[in-house]
């Protein structure tokens, strides 16, 4: 059974920092990208930040240069850290992992973390 457990998040004041992890545990053969959506009440979820299993990444015109997605594909974890945070980013932050091919499958899903909120006080 593949989950993804996020960790971090909190509250903040504005300019101030704060990491997310995201673990995949189950037995994993492979994944594709990771990364992070998040959400505000009554709109949908936003891509902010992925990354590739090849280390390319891609981010939010909004964090660009504030936030750094990282991954350690031997540990199956990603990491978002999120610089000068303003209050704009907060908002529930759901990992994602796509491409998921466990080791006893040849085919690939894609998970959700649980969501972690993000509160950036002004």
């Amino acid at each position: 059974q593949v989950q993804l457990v996020e960790s971090g998040g909190g509250l903040v004041q504005s300019g101030g920092s704060l990491s997310l992890s995201c673990a995949a545990t189950g037995s994993i053969y492979a994944i594709g990208a990771m990364g992070w959506f998040r959400q505000i009440p009554g709109d949908g979820r936003h891509l902010v930040a992925t990354i590739t299993s090849g280390m390319g990444t891609r981010y939010m015109d909004s964090v660009q240069g504030r936030f750094t997605i990282s991954r350690n594909n031997n540990n199956k974890t990603a990491t978002l850290q999120m610089n000068s945070l303003r209050p704009e980013d907060t908002a529930v932050y759901y990992c994602y992992a796509d491409g998921v091919i466990p080791n006893d499958s040849l085919y690939g899903s894609t998970h959700w973390g649980e969501g972690t909120l993000v509160a950036v006080l002004s």
